[in-house]
C-alpha cells in the first residue's frame, strides 16, 4: 500500500465524525466543556439604568451651575429603588449599582460634591448621562451571546451565569481507550531488564486527549502476543470506547502485532502507513461505533501523531466550532536541506524578536527517540514534500505546541 498524504489521512480520520449526544451540566461543572446548543440572553442586563458611581442622582439641567443647591429628598442602594420621581432642584443620594430615579439623568459622583444638612454644593457640572449604566447595555433578552461548538472558558461561565443559565447543554465527552503493546515496556519507577525501556508515551498522549476535553481510560500495556493484544481491544469495546488509542506494534515486524489483531476482531483499517516524518507507521480503522487510532511505537512520532490527527478527532466528536489546528507563519531561525517525498514535522524552539517577528529555530537533532528535544520545542514546523534547501529567515509554517 502507498504512503497516504497527511491531508488524505486527517480526511479519513475526521469523516462522519459527528458530534456526541448532549448532556446538562451544572455550571460549576461547565468549564472547558463544549456547549451543544446556542445560549441566548434570558434577561436585560443591567434590566433598568444604574448608577456606575457613588454620588447623587440629578437632574442634568439642575447641576450645571456651580453655586447650585440641591434639596436631598431620599437615598437609593443597589436592590432598593426609590418610588418618587426627582422633581426641578433636588437630588437623591444613590449608590453604585442603584436604579436611576425616575426624573434624573445623571449622577454627580460624591467627590464632586459638598454636604451642608440636607443640601448639596456642586464642583463640578453634570452632564446628561454622566455615571449612568443603561438598561440593556451589557445585552438585552433574546441576545445570543454563546455559540454551539464553543468550548467555555472561566469568563464564559460568568457571562453564563449573568444570562440567568443555572446549567448547560454540552457534549458528552468522547471515551478514549489507551493501550500500549510492547514486551520491553517497564513502568516508571521500575528497573528495566535487558533490553527494555521505561514506557513513556501514554503519560502525554492521555493528557493531550484529556486536555481536549475527552474522558480517557488507561488499558495498561499488552505483551508481544496475538492474545494479549486481541484482549486490550475486547476491553476498550466493552468498555464502549468512542476512540481506541493504541501505541506500538504498527510497524511491519513479525512482533508488531496490532495490526493483525485489530484485522482479526473485524476492524475495516483505512490506512496503515502515511507520507510524513516522523510517524510513517501509523494506522486507522473503525470497529461499528469505536474508531482506532495506532500510533507509532517512538514516543515522539506517537506524540507528533496524536498531536495532528487524535486533537482533531477528539474535537470534531466534541463539535468543536475549531476542529483543525491553526497555523502561523515565522521565519526560519536556520538553513534546512532539501526535503524528501515525505511531509516533514520539525521540533521547533521559538524566539519572538523586538519587533514582533516570530523565528522558529528547528531544535538540532530530529530522532524520534528524544523526548527532551519534543518537551523542549514549542511547535512543530512544517515541509511540505520535496520541498527544496531554503535559508535563514526564510518564511515558514509551523503548528505550536500546546503550552
Amino acid at each position: 500500500m502507498a504512503l497516504m498524504p497527511v491531508a488524505d489521512a486527517l480526511s479519513a480520520i475526521l469523516s462522519g465524525a459527528e458530534a456526541m449526544p448532549e448532556e446538562m451540566v451544572a455550571l460549576d461543572a461547565a468549564f472547558h466543556r463544549t456547549l451543544a446548543r446556542d445560549v441566548a440572553a434570558r434577561r436585560t442586563q443591567p434590566p433598568q439604568a444604574m448608577s456606575a458611581m457613588d454620588g447623587y442622582a440629578v437632574r442634568a439641567a439642575d447641576a450645571v451651575d456651580l453655586k447650585a443647591r440641591l434639596k436631598v429628598i431620599g437615598e437609593v442602594a443597589a436592590g432598593r429603588p426609590f418610588e418618587r420621581m426627582v422633581g426641578a432642584g433636588e437630588a437623591v443620594r444613590i449608590f453604585t449599582g442603584g436604579v436611576i430615579p425616575a426624573g434624573a439623568d445623571a449622577v454627580i459622583i460624591q467627590e464632586d460634591t459638598s454636604v451642608d444638612g440636607d443640601h448639596i454644593g456642586i464642583t463640578e457640572a453634570a452632564a446628561k448621562g454622566r455615571h449612568i449604566r443603561l438598561a440593556g447595555a451589557d445585552f438585552r433578552e433574546g441576545d445570543v451571546l454563546l455559540r454551539a461548538g464553543r468550548r467555555l472558558s472561566d469568563r464564559d461561565l460568568s457571562l453564563a451565569a449573568g444570562m440567568n443559565y443555572p446549567q448547560l447543554a454540552v457534549r458528552r465527552r468522547p471515551k478514549v481507550a489507551v493501550l500500549a503493546t510492547g514486551d520491553e515496556l517497564v513502568l516508571p519507577g521500575e528497573t528495566p531488564g535487558p533490553g527494555q525501556i521505561v514506557y513513556s508515551n501514554g503519560y502525554g498522549i492521555r493528557a493531550l486527549a484529556r486536555a481536549e476535553g475527552a474522558e480517557v481510560s488507561d488499558l495498561g500495556i499488552a505483551a508481544d502476543t496475538l492474545e494479549a493484544t486481541t484482549r486490550g481491544i475486547r476491553q476498550a469495546r466493552e468498555a464502549k470506547a468512542d476512540v481506541l488509542v493504541t501505541m506500538g506494534g504498527a510497524s511491519v515486524g513479525d512482533h508488531d502485532l496490532v495490526k493483525r489483531s485489530l484485522e482479526a476482531e473485524g476492524i475495516d483499517m483505512a490506512f496503515w502507513r502515511i507520507a510524513m516524518r516522523p510517524g510513517k507507521p501509523m494506522m486507522h480503522g473503525r470497529l461499528g461505533d469505536m474508531r482506532v487510532i495506532g500510533l507509532p511505537g517512538n514516543p515522539v512520532s506517537s506524540y507528533v501523531c496524536a498531536f495532528l490527527f487524535l486533537a482533531p478527532l477528539i474535537r470534531a466528536l466534541l463539535g468543536r466550532e475549531h476542529v483543525h489546528h491553526a497555523r502561523e507563519a515565522a521565519l526560519l531561525g536556520r538553513d534546512l536541506v532539501a526535503n524528501d517525498q515525505r511531509e516533514d514535522y520539525l521540533r521547533a524552539r521559538l524566539e519572538t524578536r523586538a519587533d514582533g517577528t516570530l523565528v522558529a529555530m528547528p531544535v538540532s537533532h530530529q530522532d524520534s527517540s528524544l523526548l527532551g528535544n519534543l518537551a523542549a520545542a514549542r511547535a512543530l514546523l512544517i515541509r511540505a514534500p520535496f520541498a527544496p534547501p531554503v535559508a535563514k529567515g526564510s518564511p515558514c509554517e509551523l503548528l505550536r505546541l500546546p503550552e
